[in-house]
């Protein structure tokens, strides 16, 4: 897989950022996806947070009948849960705490990261964020599931991670079961999850928006 870069968007009063929000897209996005989110959260004035979108590679997708488009990873089965390349949802993981990485490296907090991920990108996030070797500041899940949940190897250092996990009532494409049984997997690791639910489909609604601003301005105030 290559990496074909992110979409940063910087603090827009030209502060350094003291702190840093990853969103990963979707099956068929990029980075752009989130991009106008940024403005909607309306997190105050004062706040110096960088968002940094990564793009996903394209790869060909089993269910979409091989058709190679941005994803993180192969989508082998659309069953119950999901049947997915395990290894290159992993590699994926990889790449995004490479990033989380960098940040650290150029002086923002671990603790002032947060990882956000919606439904393909949240697979990636779940596995990325709980795997991570140092604290970071919060997990945001998006109409998504706990791909990983039955090998993953947890971080020690993660353990009492904040987690957000937000679903649509009327998600066709990833049901809101699999929402909710990943945030159950989570509670029965002994992780506090807050779930919340929305009645809409596989987006984002404005109540949901409104929360994500409060949960993040919460974790980085």
């Amino acid at each position: 897989m290559t990496a074909p870069g992110e979409l940063i968007i910087e603090p827009k009063d030209g502060q350094p950022a003291d702190a840093c929000v990853f969103i990963i897209h979707g099956l068929g996005a990029d980075g752009h996806d989130f991009e106008p989110l940024v403005p909607a959260l309306a997190l105050p004035k004062d706040s110096h947070v960088r968002f940094i979108m990564p793009h996903a590679p394209r790869l060909p997708v089993t269910v979409n009948g091989g058709m190679v488009m941005p994803a993180w990873y192969d989508i082998l089965a659309m069953d119950l849960g999901r049947r997915v390349d395990e290894s290159q949802l992993k590699k994926s993981a990889e790449r995004i705490q490479a990033l989380i990485q960098e940040q650290i490296d150029q002086g923002i907090d671990s603790q002032r990261i947060i990882v956000a991920g919606f439904s393909q990108g949240g697979a990636v996030a779940y596995h990325a964020a709980l795997t991570f070797p140092a604290p970071l500041g919060g997990l945001l899940a998006m109409s998504t599931y706990f791909a990983t949940a039955d090998n993953i190897e947890l971080a020690e250092a993660n353990r009492q991670i904040p987690i957000e996990v937000q679903h649509g009532n009327f998600d066709p494409i990833v049901p809101e079961s699999l929402g909710r049984s990943g945030a159950d997997r989570l509670k029965a690791m002994g992780y506090a999850v807050n779930y919340r639910q929305y009645p809409m489909a596989h987006a984002l609604c404005p109540q949901q928006v409104n929360d994500i601003g409060k949960w993040l301005n919460t974790r980085l105030s």
